[in-house]
């Protein structure tokens, strides 16, 4: 007989509850478990993440193809309301419309689906939220953000930034936002086999275009994010390579058509923020870059912060099989002379755990920072599936992990941990982020202390239904 292998284990139990067919749309208080939020904290907590899994008894397979669900968490006067609603983009009005999912998605496929105009896959806008001329505006993976209103979270329809841009132009779900003139940078790959190219955008506080420059790429990269400095665009380009022919065929998604490519290797290029125009190009090794921390200038050297990996992780994203055997990150800082745009050194932070969605205090703008806040995975060097479940701070001051918070068994944490200035004392703040309790089902958004995570949160609020695991989040403070 042969051997048959044994089945892995289960670090993460439960964990198929925190992905339902349709998480469900609120408008209501939060409880109090524990503890009390502070008096003076006031604003709204952001937060998107695909929320609906399944329809007319088909699933999706990718935690990226899940529609995208915008909730806001008002906090005023020590007390919380949430409101959370779809974004109705064209691809979910016209699925709930048919009862059924009509779109090819990330990394799931159906029988008889379609392309956007048989090009592109139809955003599910799942991925981030960010405040911007007058209007919330929720970005997906591909194609153009949605405009909702802030209270309400209505949609209001696609930003086409005054008619400058179309429904397929290549724009990316992380656009930088400089906190002084209110500017509005992002990019987009164009993924032409004969010609892939790099576009970059720069837009006014209210929207309106100062350019879109292209840059011809080596090869049609992958790129979720960049870095935004007070006088440059920063873009770590690792080789995940996409190939869209193959999406054309029935029964192929865009998980098909990327390829791991180490050898080719991996750079960082830099670009002028006034015009796009490319400055450098830098060798970094063959590592992998999800998500960049933060970029600055400083004495001619601009350091670039970044997360980086052995290898791509969204072949680890299968739904509910996530991270089964995900490789622990590191926390690294490439330093860059400007003048020559040779790479003077790399520092990297001591780490045994994959950890992801870096976030800063805000109030560190453009500028040099000590510490950052992620999500971590407790698990990360047992095999079978896991989930995050330890919120993390690091600090360049000591090179490493400084604190940590643990959730609970069978307890996982979702959305960036967004941090929140106490308005009251200069210096210090809060982190805000979601924990499901599989077992219980029970959703909770904790409070914590932002420079001591150990001891567990200082507030908890509950919801009487769970919403989604989030990806993105951010939070924007409300003053009298």
């Amino acid at each position: 007989m042969a051997d048959i292998a044994p089945p892995q284990a289960d670090n993460a139990p439960g964990l198929e509850r925190a992905f339902p067919d349709a998480a469900p749309e609120l408008d209501t208080p939060l409880h109090s478990t524990g503890g009390s939020l502070p008096p003076a904290l006031r604003g709204v907590y952001y937060v998107n993440g695909p929320a609906r899994f399944g329809r007319g008894g088909q699933r999706y397979d990718h935690w990226l193809d899940g529609d995208g669900m915008v909730a806001a968490l008002r906090i005023a006067e020590g007390t919380a309301h949430l409101v959370g609603r779809y974004v109705r983009s064209t691809k979910l009005v016209a699925e709930e419309a048919a009862g059924k999912p009509l779109f090819r998605a990330f990394g799931t496929a159906f029988p008889h689906d379609r392309l956007q105009h048989g090009l592109a896959l139809a955003s599910p806008v799942n991925v981030s939220a960010y405040p911007f001329d007058g209007r919330l505006l929720a970005f997906g993976e591909q194609g153009l953000p949605w405009a909702l209103d802030p209270k309400t979270l209505e949609t209001l329809g696609e930003y086409t930034f005054g008619g400058k841009l179309k429904a397929i132009s290549p724009f990316s779900a992380h656009p930088a936002i400089d906190p002084e003139n209110g500017e509005l940078f992002n990019f987009g790959v164009s993924f032409s086999s004969e010609n892939p190219a790099l576009n970059i955008y720069r837009f006014s506080a209210n929207g309106a275009s100062h350019y879109r420059v292209r840059h011809r790429l080596p090869y049609p990269c992958s790129v979720h994010d960049f870095g935004l400095t007070d006088n440059h665009c920063v873009f770590h380009l690792s080789p995940y390579l996409l190939d869209m022919a193959p999406l054309q065929k029935e029964g192929r998604h865009l998980m098909d058509c990327l390829a791991w490519r180490p050898e080719l290797g991996s750079s960082i290029w830099i670009c002028d923020r006034q015009d796009g125009r490319l400055r450098h190009q830098v060798p970094v090794g063959n590592g992998y870059c999800l998500h960049l921390i933060h970029c600055h200038e400083r004495d001619g050297h601009l350091h670039a912060d970044i997360i980086e990996m052995a290898e791509p992780v969204y072949d680890q994203y299968q739904v509910p099989e996530l991270f089964p055997d995900v490789r622990k990150a590191a926390i690294k800082r490439y330093s860059i002379d400007l003048q020559s745009g040779r790479l003077i050194y790399e520092t990297t932070m001591a780490s045994n755990l994959m950890c992801d969605f870096p976030a800063l205090d805000p109030r560190t703008g453009l500028s040099d920072y000590d510490s950052l806040w992620t999500l971590g995975l407790g698990a990360t060097d047992k095999p079978g599936r896991k989930f995050f479940n330890c919120l993390l701070r690091h600090d360049w001051r000591q090179l490493g992990l400084v604190d940590r918070y643990d959730a609970p068994t069978g307890c996982y944490l979702g959305g960036e941990p967004v941090f929140l200035p106490d308005p009251d004392r200069p210096g210090e703040g809060y982190t805000l982020c979601q924990q499901f309790d599989a077992g219980e089902g029970v959703m909770e958004f904790l409070l914590f202390n932002a420079y001591d995570l150990a001891p567990g949160p200082v507030a908890r609020l509950q919801l009487d239904e769970p919403i989604h695991l989030g990806f993105h989040a951010f939070w924007n403070p409300e003053r009298d």
